[in-house]
């Protein structure tokens, strides 16, 4: 079974999240206005509001790789996991 584009597996969403968070931690500018300064938390709500600035790229086992639709698969995320971002 090949995992559809606009959608996201946990690992996926863990990784965006960690990355970004790391990012945010190095300095990197962030795109929410907020007060806060837990960069997981603003990962967070980068993710939430689907503007998290990073791409993905699965390898299949065949070798092939595809490119993620990120905003599209952000969405669909939040629509089918909507109490992981009451914080």
């Amino acid at each position: 079974m090949i995992w559809p584009k606009d959608r996201l597996t946990r690992f996926e969403f863990a990784r965006l999240i960690g990355a970004r968070a790391l990012q945010i931690g190095l300095g990197a500018p962030y795109f929410v206005k907020t007060e806060e300064i837990d960069p997981i938390k603003i990962a967070k709500l980068e993710f939430k509001e689907g503007i998290i600035p990073i791409t993905i790229k699965r390898t299949l086992p065949n070798g092939e790789e595809i490119i993620v639709e990120t905003k599209k698969a952000i969405k669909n995320w939040i629509e089918e996991h909507p109490f992981e971002f009451k914080f």
